[in-house]
């Protein structure tokens, strides 16, 4: 696999739902692609755009949104910044007047229904989410191809900037193994999240570290908060009912609270126990990704599918075992280690592995930030991580619909509740007993991946989108 430096906010980044590889990574490959183009030639000269999508992201790219992410990102709205509730405003003027303005400046004649071609029957060779733009500038054609390789990471075919020096300069600790957090930690002693501390200070400095992660944190809860406020049904032809706030006021026992803090305040005062925690964990979860699919803002943890469970464990241990901004801190340091490992060793792409590369990799990091902040120790983190993926290899991504909804929705529920049994048992656990290793995992997951069949990875072709009654076109 290939080895890069990985940052924690790459793993964690700010965006749109519902999809990461089929949103997030199309929108950012439609920037990407505008400021090549303006360096070949001024935009103004420009009369049109197109954009042909291939693989997965022809076959679910409308029940994902790919095709409105690419129409966002060449019209210059960034995912990190615009406005959710704009969104359908934004796309009705371009589908009404048949135009665009490209990157926001430069008006040329667009039209959503035959300037954006779904090549259902065709994948392009290197990934199965690829991509390509063509611009017409009188008798000039310019054309770049892009692949979306999950987490809203994406690849210029054929570019050199792939491997950059941003990518492949020297951190003073790299890791691209837990047997690396290992050897690191024996001759240092330091934690995982320590040594991820000294290699982000390789970017930028520790306090910006410590407040970008707080941020992260604040749109993780911000989603949460909204998600357990908002009833109503979910866009698509699925007609889902949106779950989270029905169970956030039935818990709550009908009180309504006017921010995140009073919310809070209310969630742990009104009942206790194992069942009550149980409910709050699946609402938590549930109301992330019920945000996602209505193509709201959340965090990729690491991808935008697998969104709700990082911020279900994560909000479990601040409301319920009373964490604090460091904890918050150590726990994501910790858990974006843990997707890093993934990433470089195996795939966070269900086009590429199935839904084990997205529930499967943030279970193990929400796993792995639990028991940090649980005070285990390194050897406890890396061990909650492999629990946590072993028992969700070989699952297979499957999408109802081509949209982010059925099963997705509910496996972020599994995916945070086994983060919580895992963390337990590698807390009761001495890992030199144990018979299996992260590594192993990571390499088995990829070997999984590899033997997947081609139906069960975000193509709609197999597993329940194959057998609940509803066809790709009423989505």
């Amino acid at each position: 696999m290939q080895k890069e430096c990985i940052s924690v906010f790459d793993i964690f980044k700010i965006g749109i739902g519902p999809s990461s590889s089929h949103t997030l990574g199309p929108w950012r490959a439609a920037e990407q692609f505008l400021k090549a183009l303006a360096k070949a030639a001024p935009l103004a000269s420009m009369d049109s755009v197109q954009v042909h999508l291939y693989g997965s992201l022809a076959k679910t790219g409308k029940g994902h949104g790919t095709d409105i992410a690419v129409i966002l990102g060449l019209s210059g709205h960034d995912p990190v910044t615009i406005d959710c509730t704009r969104i359908d405003g934004f796309l009705h003027e371009i589908a009404s007047t048949n135009k665009m303005l490209l990157q926001g400046r430069e008006e040329i004649a667009f039209d959503p229904k035959t300037d954006v071609t779904f090549h259902m029957a065709e994948s392009l060779p290197f990934h199965p989410n690829g991509l390509t733009f063509v611009a017409l500038a009188g008798t000039e054609t310019f054309s770049e191809t892009y692949y979306s390789i999950g987490g809203g990471f994406i690849i210029q075919e054929n570019s050199a900037d792939n491997n950059s020096a941003e990518n492949t300069f020297q951190l003073p600790y790299p890791a691209d193994s837990a047997s690396d957090i290992l050897k690191w930690h024996q001759q240092t002693g330091m934690s995982i999240w320590e040594i991820v501390l000294e290699n982000e200070k390789a970017w930028r400095d520790k306090n910006d570290v410590r407040a970008n992660l707080i941020h992260i944190w604040h749109v993780m809860r911000e989603s949460i908060f909204l998600g357990c406020q908002t009833k109503g049904t979910l866009p698509g032809g699925l007609h889902v009912k949106r779950r989270a706030a029905e169970l956030n006021q039935k818990l709550l026992q009908g009180l309504d609270c006017a921010d995140y803090d009073r919310w809070l305040e209310l969630v742990r005062a009104s009942g206790d126990g194992f069942k009550y925690t149980l409910d709050w964990v699946s609402c938590f979860a549930l109301a992330v990704n019920e945000q996602n699919a209505s193509f709201s803002r959340v965090v990729t943890a690491p991808t935008n599918g697998a969104a709700g469970v990082i911020p279900a464990v994560l909000q479990y241990y601040v409301a319920f075992c009373n964490g604090q901004e460091e904890d918050i801190f150590r726990f994501l340091l910790t858990a974006g280690e843990i997707g890093s490992i993934f990433k470089k060793g195996a795939t966070i792409s269900a086009a590429m592995g199935g839904c084990q590369a997205e529930i499967g990799v943030s279970s193990a990091m929400a796993a792995a930030g639990l028991t940090q902040v649980y005070g285990g120790s390194v050897e406890q983190c890396l061990m909650a991580a492999e629990i946590a993926m072993e028992h969700h290899l070989g699952m297979t991504c499957d999408p109802v619909g081509g949209l982010v909804q059925i099963p997705c929705i509910e496996r972020n529920t599994m995916g945070a509740i086994k983060a919580i049994t895992a963390s337990q048992l590698a807390l009761q656990s001495n890992p030199g007993n144990a018979k299996v290793s992260l590594d192993n995992v990571v390499l088995t997951m990829w070997q999984t991946a590899l033997d997947m069949n081609n139906r069960y990875k975000e193509t709609s072709e197999g597993g329940l989108a194959l057998n609940i009654p509803i066809s790709l076109s009423e989505c």
